[in-house]
C-alpha cells in the first residue's frame, strides 16, 4: 500500500510541465498505441484502448499548442538541419520562455547565427546556456561573459570552444589545469 502522507506530499508539490515532458509523453503513448494496434486482444477492448491513447495525445498536442501555438511545425522546423539562419532568429523571436525544449533545439542547430545565441544565453534553463557557451557561432565576446560567470562553471565549454579566441581559451585550459586534482 503507498504511503497516504508520500502521496500528498507530492499531489502538493508544483510540477513543471514543460515542452520536454510533454512531449516525451506524447512520444510514449505513441508507442503504447502502436502496441495496442499490433496486439491480439478483443476487438472491443483494442477498440477502447486505442480510443483512450488517442485522446490523451490529443490532450498533449494541444498541451503543446498551449504553450507555443503550432508547435510540431516549429520542432521539425528548428530540428531540420536545411533551415536558415534567418529562420531560426524567426522561431527564436516568437519563443515563448516555457519553451524549454525548442530553446533547446534552436541553440543546438549547426545554423544558429551569434544573435540568436546572444538572445537565448540569459535563458532560465541551464541546457540551453550551456549549448550557447559551447556553439562555435557564439560571438567572441559573448563568449567572454560566459566565462565570468560565477553562478555556473560554463567557463570550462567556453574553454573548449574553437571559437573561443586563444588569449581567452589559455586562460582558461590553465584555470583547468590548475583546478584537476594531483595524484598523490
Amino acid at each position: 500500500m503507498v504511503n497516504k502522507d508520500l502521496r500528498k506530499k507530492f499531489a502538493a508539490k508544483n510540477v513543471y510541465r514543460g515542452t520536454q515532458m510533454i512531449l516525451g509523453e506524447r512520444q510514449h503513448l505513441g508507442e503504447v498505441l502502436r502496441s495496442v494496434r499490433k496486439a491480439k486482444i478483443p476487438t472491443r477492448r483494442k477498440l477502447a484502448e486505442k480510443r483512450a491513447l488517442e485522446t490523451m495525445i490529443r490532450v498533449r498536442t494541444d498541451e503543446l499548442n498551449r504553450i507555443n501555438p503550432g508547435w510540431d511545425k516549429k520542432f521539425r522546423q528548428a530540428g531540420n538541419p536545411k533551415t536558415t539562419p534567418k529562420e531560426l532568429l524567426r522561431l527564436a523571436a516568437s519563443l515563448p520562455k516555457d519553451d524549454y525544449l525548442l530553446a533547446r533545439l534552436l541553440t543546438e542547430h549547426a545554423n544558429a547565427p551569434g544573435e540568436l545565441l546572444q538572445r537565448l544565453a540569459r535563458h532560465p534553463y541551464p541546457a540551453v546556456r550551456e549549448n550557447v557557451a559551447r556553439h562555435p557561432h557564439t560571438p567572441p565576446e559573448l563568449l567572454l561573459k560566459l566565462a565570468e560567470e560565477k553562478s555556473e562553471p560554463l567557463w570550462f565549454l567556453v574553454a573548449c570552444n574553437p571559437s573561443t579566441p586563444q588569449d581567452l581559451r589559455d586562460r582558461l585550459r590553465a584555470r583547468m589545469a590548475a583546478s584537476a586534482p594531483t595524484a598523490s
